[in-house]
This record gives structure tokens, sequence and C-alpha cells, in this order.
């Protein structure tokens, strides 16, 4: 059996983690990975700007790239990431233009992988690789190019190589977008407009010809407008390096975007030198340590409540729903974004999470204004809802290319929200959520694959090389939802079966059994759902024996709750890589206290018998 004891104390050690977790407003803010290929884009753009300014800290971001230079020679996303190609090119590049004479060896390094994987340093071919990575979807392969052609190491005719944006596509109306399929992500559209300016303007000047651009003042304006008040897109420091080089090659260097987007850079740089993929997740983490804190039993610590401070908690959600039209995606009001700062963008993984949250803190009856945001919230999730059934992030109809389709995890995560608010709703959204429910469960069956899991679209899993994607992530996360509506399904069994037959030797999850190592936050995710399967009491399941060797890794791994080593398996766009400190924690203490839910009704007739088979002792 699980020691009742033992759970009791690492779900308690757990807790006291995730709590010690929130920052001076109460709240969680998590802290994201330092990414060489954020470092590098904006050493390169602060280069581009001004290198005698921002020689201090142009220099600072080389040695930072040359220390964590992987042993092969490349480098990876993240400091436990593999190496990969694009980032490669992107920190090779930068080190060749700004590293000077200490980033020799670095370089030399580099372009020894660079070689062994494209096969040579010809420009074309390095062009190629990098198309092919990223097929049709333009959203990353142009700007790496871009970046490589700046630091000249495309050669002398390296924008030769760069695909020409379609940048004057962004001055028709907004409505119009998903019609024209546009080669760039719904969120990627600063970067079609700044690098398809430059692209445009280069191309024009070796033909020695000075035509002005007639769509030039209205995509400026439009560009402008979009940018946020903190100056960072998406608060993402590669696409805000991205487009302040491409203006400054476009020969706009005094143009109000650069100057914001240097301040942004500035201002999110950390004291190793070093930038991380985003700011970060700050609305994404609250939401995700709310709703784990709300999976165990009462009692399980001191306070009976969930935590200290859940008003001024529930207070700060309600100010992060977006109450006008987003000038950025022309999304409508009512969704949330990732983070509370600016440059935010309303999603269809934390506009749930975020009622789910707000469903945990409702204050009684007398709450109206928790339920006139979560309506506002549901509606703008049912307006997003694709014909396919499914819920994309950003932009309901833009299909076209990979980040951007309707994905399992997501309208999975929408199904709960809807479920969970259904009845606080009035008659006409409840026919609405029935609807919108029917349709999106037609989706999720549709989308299961042959062996029973399901593909999230924001995670993945770099041990699996072929693919890197992380099927229990996506599996975990549907059953969580479908096990919700019918619990007795044949998809719901499926589903279950591969998380069963996926359990590493070790006792833990990985992306898949045997490839992929174990990690604290797949097996927490796997063990989370099972347990809530186990919980139904349903006869079809009896995961007593995967459940103790999940929690005994878990226990293991953690060191009774005090240790949360983070992994690789986030993605941000066109798949770059991340990992968040706040991941583990709360994953696990979700999983813990669901555990503990069994464990508590353990005296009854139906309780689970959570005993090891006798042949496992």
């Amino acid at each position: 059996m699980i020691d009742p004891d033992r759970l009791r104390e690492t779900l308690t050690n757990a807790r006291i983690a995730l709590l010690a977790e929130r920052n001076d407003q109460g709240h969680w803010t998590g802290e994201l990975s330092t990414s060489a290929l954020s470092t590098a884009t904006a050493l390169v753009a602060l280069g581009c700007v001004d290198p005698v300014l921002h020689r201090d800290r142009v220099a600072g971001a080389c040695g930072w790239l040359v220390a964590n230079q992987n042993a092969d020679g490349g480098w990876g996303d993240t400091v436990k990431s593999f190496s990969n190609i694009s980032t490669t090119l992107l920190c090779w590049s930068a080190l060749s233009r700004f590293g000077g004479d200490d980033s020799r060896d670095a370089v030399t390094r580099a372009s020894h992988w660079i070689r062994g994987y494209v096969g040579s340093l010809d420009p074309a071919m390095i062009a190629e690789t990098v198309k092919a990575r990223y097929g049709k979807d333009r959203t990353f392969s142009v700007p790496i190019l871009m970046l490589c052609a700046i630091c000249g190491t495309l050669g002398p005719r390296g924008w030769d190589q760069v695909m020409q944006m379609p940048h004057w596509l962004a001055a028709f109306p907004r409505s119009w977008f998903a019609a024209l399929r546009l080669p760039v992500v719904s969120y990627a559209l600063p970067a079609l407009i700044a690098i398809g300016c430059a692209k445009s303007r280069t191309t024009l000047a070796k033909c020695r010809l000075a035509l002005r651009d007639p769509l030039w003042p209205r995509l400026s304006r439009l560009l402008t407008s979009i940018q946020p008040a903190s100056g960072g897109f998406l608060e993402a420091a590669p696409l805000t390096s991205f487009v302040t080089m491409a203006l400054v090659t476009a020969g706009e260097r005094e143009h109000p975007v650069v100057k914001k987007g240097v301040s942004f850079l500035l201002d999110t740089i950390r004291p190793d030198g070093s930038w991380p993929i985003d700011t970060n997740l700050a609305t994404w983490a609250t939401t995700l340590a709310v709703k784990a804190l709300a999976a165990g039993k009462e009692g399980m610590v001191e306070d009976r409540t969930l935590f200290d401070g859940q008003e001024m908690v529930k207070r700060r959600l309600l100010d992060q729903q977006y109450k006008e039209r987003h000038p950025f995606t022309d999304a409508a009001p009512g969704g949330w974004a990732w983070t509370d700062l600016s440059g935010g963008v309303p999603d269809a993984d934390d506009t749930p999470g975020a009622l789910l949250a707000l469903k945990v803190l409702l204050s009684g009856s007398e709450d109206v204004e928790s339920r006139a945001a979560a309506e506002a919230g549901i509606v703008w999730l049912l307006d997003l809802q694709n014909r396919d059934g499914g819920i994309p992030t950003f932009c309901r109809g833009w299909g076209a290319l990979p980040f951007d389709r309707s994905s399992p995890d997501l309208t999975a995560h929408t199904l709960r929200a809807w479920r969970t608010w259904r009845g606080e709703m009035p008659a006409t959204i409840q026919a609405r959520i029935d609807h919108g429910t029917e349709k999106g469960i037609a989706f999720l069956l549709r989308e299961q694959r042959r062996d029973g899991s399901w593909r999230p679209l924001w995670f993945g899993n770099q041990y699996r090389r072929d693919d890197e994607e992380n099927p229990t992530y996506g599996t975990a996360k549907v059953l969580l939802a479908l096990a919700e509506i019918d619990p007795a399904s044949d998809a719901v069994k499926r589903g279950a079966a591969w998380l069963l037959a996926h359990q590493n030797e070790d006792g833990g999850w990985g992306g898949a059994k045997g490839i992929t190592p174990s990690t604290i936050e797949e097996t927490a995710l796997a063990l989370s759902a099972l347990t809530f399967l186990q919980s139904t009491t349903h006869p079809s399941f009896h995961f007593s024996e995967t459940l103790v060797r999940g929690f005994e890794w878990l226990d293991l791994a953690t060191e009774v709750g005090t240790r949360f080593e983070p992994a690789p398996i986030g993605f941000y766009f066109a798949k770059l890589w991340y990992y968040e400190r706040a991941y583990p924690i709360v994953w696990t203490v979700e999983a813990l206290g669901r555990l503990s839910l069994i464990e508590g009704s353990e005296e009854g007739e139906s309780a689970p018998n959570l005993r090891r088979h006798p042949s496992k002792g």
C-alpha cells in the first residue's frame, strides 16, 4: 500500500514549496528557463541598433553563449536541450559578427557542428535545411535566415536566401487574414511586416532603386499600434529582436517600434547576460497553482482554506481579463493571456485555466463579479470554437499552419471549464455550452490516435527525436476532461490503456515507455489522470499497482516533496523549447492531492484498493 503518512508528508512538503513560490503580491510568477536562442537574437538586435552604446550587453551575452555551448559544438534552446540547427545557426551567426577574439573557438566548433548536420556551410544548403525543418510555415525559417544574412554567415549575397514575406497583406482588414492564408502564424504579424519590409528594401537597394513603398505609412502605423506598452511583442525576446533588427536593416533605426523594442530587451536581460524565451507565465502559473491546491482533501494543510490571500489572487485574475478588443490579434473581450504584462495575448489555454481557478475561488452566491467574468470568458471560448469542433489557440479559422490549428489539449481544457461553470450560466449560454461540448467531444474522438493517445500542441518531449511529441501530456489532459463526461467510454478506456502501457520500468512516465526518461512533470500528469479515473470507481479501472509505483517514483524524485528539477517539456511558437520552474511543483501537488482523496476514502465500501499485487510484494 501507499503509506498514508508518507503521502501526507510528501504532499504537505510539496504544498509548502508551492506556497513559498508566491511573490510579494501573493500570486505566482514562476521562472522560465534562460534561452540561448533568445540571447543570440537579442544581442544581434542590440548590436544592430548601436554596437557602441550596447557594447557591454552584447559582450556579456556573447560570453554567456560561449560558456553554455554544448559539448558537441551546438546549442539547444535551453541549457538542458539537445543541440538543434535553428539555435546553433543563430548563436554561430551572432558570435561570428559580434563575438570577437574570445568567441573564435566557439564559432569554429559551431561551424563543425553545422557542417556535420547540413553537410556543408554552403549558404544555399543551409537555407534549404532551415526551410525543410519548418515546411510551409515561414514564422521562424525566414527570421533565422534573415539574422544569418545580417551577420554575414550566408555570404555576401545572404539576403538572396531570405524568402520575401508578403508584408503588404497586413494592409488588408484583419477579418480577412484567415482567408488570405498568410505564411506565418497569427501572432507573427509584426515579423511579417518588419521582415517583409527589410527584404523588399534590400532587394530594391541591390537594384539601385529608391522606390517608396506606398503601403509603408499604413503598415508603420499598424506596427506601432500593435506594439504593447512594454515594447515586447508577446513579451518574447526572439520576436521583438527579429522585428527590431529587421527595421534597422530597412533603414528605420529611429522608428518608435525600435526604440520601445530596445527598451524591452534592456529591461528583460538577466544578471548573467542572458534572456528567457518569454518574460514570465505569471497568469498561467497562478491558475495552475490554484487548481493544484484545490485537488486535495481538506485538512491536509493547517489552514482549511486553500491558502491565505485567496481574495487577492481572485482580484488579480479578474483584473487580468481583457475588457476590450485586443489590438494585436483582434481578439474579442473576455479572454485571458499567459502573463500579467502588456505583451500578453488572450488564448484558449489560459482562458479555461482562469475560469477553472475562478470557480475554485468563487465567494458564494454574492460573487456577482466572478460570475460575470466567467460568462464573458465562456462566451469568448464558444465564439473561438472552430468548425471542426476543436479549439485553436488565438484566432478562429487560422488552421493552415501547425500552431494555429485546433488541438486536443486546448479543447479538453475548454470542455472542463464549460462543464464546471454550466450550472451558473443563463439558459441561452447553457444551450451553447451543450452544443459546443458535443462538437468538442466529436473532435476529440476523431483526434484520438489508433494507439489510444492524443497529441498536444504546446508541449513536447525532446527525447522523442523522430517527432518531439508528448502524448503523455496530451492523453492525460484529454482524459481529465472526458472522464468527467463519460468515464466508461471506449475513448477513455483506450486512453487510460495507453498511459498504463507507457509507464516506465522505474515507475515514472516520460514521453513514451523505454525511449524517454521519467520526469516529474510527466509522471505527475499521468498519475493525476489515472488517479482521477480510479476515483470514479468504475469496474473497468484497476490502477492500484500503477498508482503505487507512480507515487513511489514521484516521492523519490522530489525527495519527499522538497526538490523539483524541471525538464524541458514546453514549446513556444515554432517549437522553441523551454522549461518552467513552477511546472514540476504544481503538477506534483495536483497529483498527490488527487491521490490523497483516494486514500481518504479507503475506509468506504467503494474505496479503491491501493495494495500491491501479491507477486510484487
